[in-house]
This record gives C-alpha cells, sequence and structure tokens, in this order.
C-alpha cells in the first residue's frame, strides 16, 4: 500500500466515516464512580483537591446516587470515612459501620445500582496504614483475617462486589475462603492486582482521610519502576480465583494495562486515580486544556490499551457526553 495509490485520509472525510472505523468504543458500561461516604448527618463536604468530588452522609447520599440513575451509570465503588479510628480498624469490619449502611441505604434508592465495596484497613485505622502494624511493621497474615471480615460484613450488607485494596499477599485466597465459607460463593472479586506505590493518590488521601501517620506504603504496593513484577502479581491473583483484575493508578501506566489485557483471560479494570482526575480539573479551570476533550481522549486511551472497566470520577461527565447532555 503506497501512495498515491493508497492514501490513508480517505477514512478520515467526514464524523459519519470516522466514527464507522473507529477501533474503540466508550460506552456507558465501562464506567465505575467512586463515592466517599462520611458519618454524621446532612453532609455534602467538597474535596478541596478534587472539584466536584464530595463526601457524603448517609441522609444526602441519595441525591447522588438518583442524578447516577438518571445518567445510567450502572455501578459505583465505596469508600467510607468512619466516625471513629483505632489500630486495628475496628470499623471496617463493624456490620454497623459506614460502608455497611450505606449500601442498604444506596440500594434502597436504587436497588439494581451494582454496588463494589473497597476493602482495605487504611480508612479506619488511626496510623492510616493497610493493616496490622506491629513495631512499626505492617503484619501480613494478621490482616487477612481482618480483611475477610470486613468483605463478609459488606456482602451481608448487599454489596454485589468486594474489591480488596490493601495489597497483602495472599488476600484474595482468603477472602474468596471467608465468602465461601459464608454462602457468598456467587460474589465475584474484583483484585486490586497491580497496584503501585503512585505519588497520584495525594488527592485521595484528603478525600478518603487515609494518609498514613508515619512511614509510606512501598513495603506493599508495588515499586512504579518494576513491569514484570505487575505480570506476576496479577497472575498470582487470578490463581487465587480472583474474577477481575485491575492495574492502578491508570495513565502513568497504560504500559502494564496492555501487558495484562495481552496475558490474562478475566475482564481487566484500570483506576484513573484522584491525582490524574486534579491535574485535568486544574488544567481546564486554567483554561489550558479544553475538559470536555481532554477527559474523552484519557478515558478513550485507557480503554484502547485493554481495560474494560474504568474506576474514574469523570464518569458522570463522561456519562453526560455518551448521553448527548451538555456538560453546564
Amino acid at each position: 500500500m503506497k501512495f498515491p495509490l493508497y492514501r490513508a485520509r480517505r477514512l478520515r472525510k467526514n464524523e459519519t466515516l470516522r466514527s464507522m472505523v473507529r477501533e474503540n468504543h466508550l460506552s456507558l458500561n465501562d464506567l465505575i464512580y467512586p463515592l466517599f461516604l462520611i458519618e454524621g448527618n446532612n453532609i455534602k463536604n467538597p474535596v478541596k483537591a478534587m472539584p466536584g468530588v464530595f463526601q457524603y452522609s448517609l441522609d444526602r447520599v441519595g441525591e447522588e446516587i438518583k442524578e447516577i440513575q438518571s445518567l445510567g451509570i450502572p455501578a459505583v465503588i465505596l469508600f467510607g470515612i468512619p466516625q471513629k479510628k483505632d489500630s486495628r480498624g475496628s470499623e471496617a469490619y463493624n456490620p454497623q459501620g459506614i460502608i455497611q449502611k450505606g449500601i442498604q441505604a444506596i440500594k434502597e434508592v436504587h436497588p439494581h445500582l451494582f454496588v463494589i465495596t473497597d476493602v482495605c484497613l487504611c480508612e479506619y485505622t488511626d496510623h492510616g496504614h493497610c493493616g496490622v502494624v506491629d513495631k512499626g511493621e505492617i503484619q501480613n497474615d494478621p490482616t487477612l483475617e481482618l480483611l475477610s471480615q470486613q468483605a463478609v460484613t459488606h456482602v451481608e450488607a448487599g454489596a454485589d462486589m468486594v474489591a480488596p485494596s490493601d495489597m497483602m499477599d495472599g488476600r484474595v485466597s482468603a477472602i474468596r475462603q471467608a465468602l465461601d465459607g459464608n454462602n457468598y460463593s456467587h460474589i465475584p472479586i474484583m483484585s486490586y492486582a497491580a497496584k503501585y506505590a503512585s505519588a497520584f493518590y495525594g488527592p485521595f488521601r484528603e478525600a478518603a482521610s487515609s494518609a498514613p501517620q508515619f512511614g509510606d506504603r512501598r513495603s506493599h504496593q508495588m515499586d512504579p519502576s518494576n513491569k514484570r513484577e505487575a505480570l506476576k502479581e496479577v497472575i498470582l491473583d487470578v490463581e487465587e480465583n480472583a474474577d477481575v483484575v485491575m492495574v492502578k493508578p491508570a495513565l502513568p501506566y497504560l504500559d502494564i494495562i496492555h501487558l495484562v489485557r495481552e496475558n490474562v483471560h478475566l475482564p481487566v479494570a484500570a483506576y484513573c486515580v484522584s491525582g490524574e482526575y486534579s491535574m485535568i480539573k486544574a488544567a481546564a479551570e486554567k483554561g489550558w486544556v479544553d475538559y470536555e476533550k481532554v477527559m474523552m481522549e484519557t478515558l478513550v486511551s485507557i480503554k484502547r490499551a485493554g481495560a474494560d472497566l474504568i474506576l474514574n470520577y469523570m464518569a458522570k461527565d463522561a456519562a453526560k457526553i455518551l448521553n448527548g447532555v451538555k456538560i453546564p
């Protein structure tokens, strides 16, 4: 195929033709919207570092759920901010905890919304780490028991899927055994399989009140320099019977998403994280980029890399565009 007989521009002539030959399509079914739930009444706290994102008390979250329903977004993932924290994150597995009550409140408003819950202790521990800490070290195996309890209480409250994000070794297997042992063998697990120790999580720490009080999370989250290790982590979770595997963050790790897609036959999720969102929002507010175009290009790039599902804070705005609704 050589010029002038072959002309690539022929298939770019107009929008109708471009749409007909488009290789990747973003749809509503790709979108999962994160929600932050907080104890209290009549609360809708704006997250300063994430314009347009809020913490909701349970008596206010219905407003958000109704909008999500109207836009056709099929799923949410929940993060909780408890009223009290302790060294073992006991509110994480309290049957009357913020997430457990939140699931029930959401299902009352929208019974068919697919509710995924984040399974981790960092939002519930007073030290801000993802597991039990002893002498300054995160204890892997004792943490597994607590994560399993947390997952079971989420499902008892009505969660449709659990998503362990802690990066403890063996947690997918432990949670699977706990769910199966409590007659929840039908509940799928979406594993944060390749979760990197990323600086892009910064704004999330404000949203979820989960900043570590000492040290960092590099002892369990992955080194950003490593690629082969990501595939090893993903395969371990596949072998432990994860149903969906996730790469987090998304944009700086498109090569990892592609690598996982090429080597794993399970659905692949990617989390377009808070730092990615906040950078786009900040640049748009400065007038440096077109928010709608950059947002859609970003989400399509994640899809093109191989993600089947995209967890992201732009989901409502993306849904408006997909529905033909103009963003104010």
